[in-house]
């Protein structure tokens, strides 16, 4: 069956958490196309892929450029007229694709829809609904990214149109995309109100270990988009970097 959807899955010694991974996305009821873009993993991770290998479009193992050059590896090595990735420590949940999908095939304007997401606090497995997902507008886009990269789906034409995720940020590169879309389509992505996939939180995640980083290119960010930071980034500052490190969230 001709695949709907290429999903690229970018991963670094996340093999513990990769077979979930993967479960999620075949157990989607579309026909998809998957490429696991792996850094060179030193953990279990070739193990994991080799029992999906006869499932998979393609796989590589090697050290690369980092997961933003990976995503858009993945996604050119497809055909699919929909792309996603899905990081290796996250999940889809059932009829998640589905649903985003319905809403870009309803409206040609659309370059991507995205939905709510759940994040599950490991080790534990906690889920709770405090993903912040909002409605598209440029005021908040602004303020925060309120698209949760888990929970996305983009027109292929789109992603090509704006050159797929820019592979010089490591940190903010999904914020950047999501700006990049809605300025050249002059179309705001479309919000499905339902849960669509997981965000999983645990230490080793980059938001967590370098949340100052983060914050500062994702105000980098705005800057490029907007033309200026709004002082909402400055003035959540200390609990965004320095509170929410220490609670680990």
């Amino acid at each position: 069956m001709t695949p709907l959807v290429t999903v690229a899955v970018p991963s670094y010694n996340q093999g513990r958490f990769l077979a979930e991974a993967l479960d999620s996305i075949f157990a989607q009821a579309l026909p998809v196309e998957v490429y696991v873009l792996d850094g060179g993993s030193t953990d279990e991770t070739r193990e994991v892929i080799a029992r999906y290998e006869g499932r998979l479009a393609g796989w590589r193992s090697e050290r690369d450029a980092g997961q933003a050059a990976a995503i858009n590896e993945g996604i050119a090595r497809g055909t699919a007229p929909y792309v996603c990735w899905l990081n290796s420590d996250d999940a889809l949940l059932p009829g998640g694709l589905a649903k985003l999908l319905a809403i870009l095939e309803a409206d040609a304007a659309a370059p991507m829809a995205y939905g709510r997401v759940w994040n599950q606090h490991e080790p534990h497995g906690e889920r709770r609904r405090n993903v912040e997902v909002r409605p598209f507008s440029e005021w908040l886009m602004a303020r925060m990214n309120l698209v949760s990269q888990p929970g996305t789906l983009i027109r292929r034409a789109a992603w090509q149109a704006v050159g797929g995720v820019d592979a010089s940020l490591r940190l903010a590169m999904d914020y950047d995309l999501w700006w990049k879309l809605y300025r050249h389509s002059g179309s705001a992505p479309r919000f499905v109100d339902d849960v669509v996939a997981v965000n999983r939180i645990h230490p080793a995640t980059k938001t967590n270990t370098l949340r100052r980083d983060h914050y500062l290119e994702a105000i980098s960010v705005v800057r490029k988009h907007y033309g200026r930071v709004p002082w909402k980034w400055w003035l959540a500052w200390p609990y965004a970097v320095w509170w929410r490190s220490k609670e680990g969230t």
